[in-house]
């Protein structure tokens, strides 16, 4: 009888359920979306209970037609960076705020002049930003009446989402997180890994509300997936979504890189035990194993695939994602057009948040296919100036890029992307890396299969662009950049 891990991935915009069978290849899966809240401009929410919600309707749904008795462990991947605070009862004590959101910008701003941003960076390996969790939770106890007294007077739990899920989904309600997102909250300390006092102090964070540190490969607690499951399994195998990614991607050793196109896109170079010190990227805990941690150095871009659901349901130039394919092969090049799509600020190499997107390079010649051809070239554009910044810093020169993610099913992007790296870009066959990723940390700590015994299949794609082509490309981006960052 075949056994199966099932992986919870909560990404974004939605939730996945997926089952791998013993050897880690993908059986089946369930998405269920969830909305976006954008109650004011830069700021981005999810409804805590809906992700919860959407999460058991996709396990449900996922569990159709197989014997749940041969589910041998739950494991989960999750969007990082997003955070939120519940009370003793289980309610959210308000909206989850999106790793998107941008509503901590004047706090970060304020603890960047009282001078704490080389103290923060050497020991989180991060910098003071919006984009990470720390900030998200000031804001909270600044804004949020009667949120402090609430923390003092009646246990209150911060968490990303994987804590949240964890603390309703297993007995006994277990506060924990694992290192790789904890990494990602300005709160820990990379070098003892632990959540640092001075940190917490800095951000204004009462220690008591923060879960317990866990190993990616420790029993996190025990759940039926609240009924749904016909016994309690172990929940094993919690990492971040990008980190799960490369470990899907068997990205384990010194050197090996990898880019996760999803809402934004995640770039990651596995520094292994390295921690340099790093000035555009930053430095986390791709993941630690009770035998060891491995540290990485990322950068994030905000929009990618976000950029394309935006031109379908924002600017309805298209009716689906899927048009966009043929679309951008109608036209010889991009006319001239660039576009910056800087909707929540510029992330890394940039760090602006002050950004704002732009369309730049228009005639009377240009059509809606070089429009959305411009947006597409965007995401590659920004993946090499991330990718060469990362290459620069660590010293470390990849030989080839892996992908994963929704956006790598396109052609068109998969070749621009590696003619403008000028570089081999190996597009992951296996589908669904993240939820693979976590599920092979179970898989392997279970005794059900090795590492070394799960296979890889890639589609390469090679660089053949002109240098001179590919150099004046990468300059007119550049200009487009420049412009986005001064229209301020």
């Amino acid at each position: 009888m075949e056994k199966y891990i099932l992986a919870i991935d909560q990404s974004t915009t939605g939730t996945k359920a997926v089952l791998f069978d013993s050897k880690l290849n993908l059986f089946r899966r369930v998405t269920e979306y969830h909305n976006q809240y954008y109650p004011k401009d830069g700021w981005v929410e999810h409804d805590p209970k809906e992700i919860l919600t959407k999460t058991l309707q996709a396990c449900r749904k996922l569990l159709t037609d197989v014997d749940a008795r041969n589910i041998l462990a739950v494991s989960i991947t999750n969007q990082r960076e997003t955070a939120m605070l519940w009370n003793k009862d289980g309610d959210p004590l308000y909206n989850a705020i999106v790793w998107q959101c941008q509503r901590g910008r004047q706090i970060c701003q304020r603890l960047r002049d009282l001078g704490y941003g080389k103290i923060v960076r050497e020991k989180t390996g991060l910098i003071i930003d919006p984009y990470f969790s720390a900030s998200k939770i000031t804001w909270l106890l600044e804004n949020v009446q009667g949120l402090k007294s609430k923390i003092q007077n009646e246990r209150a739990f911060f968490g990303t989402i994987d804590t949240w899920l964890i603390w309703n989904l297993c007995e006994n309600h277990p506060h924990v997180t694992d290192f790789s997102n904890a990494s990602r909250t300005l709160l820990l300390n990379i070098h003892s890994l632990k959540w640092d006092e001075e940190m917490l102090e800095i951000f204004g964070i009462n220690p008591q509300i923060m879960p317990s540190l866990r190993f990616s490969d420790e029993i996190f607690g025990y759940t039926n997936l609240n009924g749904i499951l016909p016994r309690k399994v172990p929940v094993i195998g919690v990492m971040g979504d990008s980190s799960a990614a490369l470990y899907g991607q068997m990205g384990h050793n010194h050197g090996d890189a990898k880019a996760t196109y999803g809402t934004g896109t995640s770039i990651m170079i596995n520094v292994g035990k390295d921690k340099p010190l790093l000035e555009s990227g930053v430095l986390s805990i791709g993941w630690a194993n009770s035998n060891q941690v491995t540290y990485v150095a990322e950068g994030n871009i905000h929009s990618s695939g976000d950029t394309l659901k935006w031109l379908v349901d924002q600017l309805g130039l298209l009716s689906s994602v899927e048009e966009i394919e043929e679309l951008v092969n109608c036209v010889e090049d991009n006319g001239g057009v660039y576009f910056v799509p800087a909707f929540s600020g510029l992330g890394a190499p940039y760090w602006d948040n002050d950004a704002r997107a732009l369309v730049c390079g228009m005639n009377k010649r240009t059509n809606k296919a070089h429009f959305v051809r411009a947006a597409v070239e965007s995401i590659a554009y920004q993946v090499h100036d991330l990718f060469s910044t990362l290459v620069e810093e660590t010293k470390i020169k990849p030989s080839h890029l892996r992908v994963d993610g929704g956006a790598t099913k396109s052609r068109f992007l998969m070749q621009f992307q590696a003619d403008i790296l000028n570089l081999p870009v190996l597009v992951n066959n296996i589908e669904e890396c993240s939820a693979r990723g976590v599920a092979l940390v179970a898989a392997a700590e279970i005794g059900v299969i090795e590492p070394r015994q799960v296979s890889t299949d890639y589609t390469e794609y090679l660089p053949r662009m002109a240098p001179q082509t590919r150099e004046k490309y990468l300059k007119e981006w550049q200009t487009a950049v420049k412009r986005a960052i001064l229209h301020q």
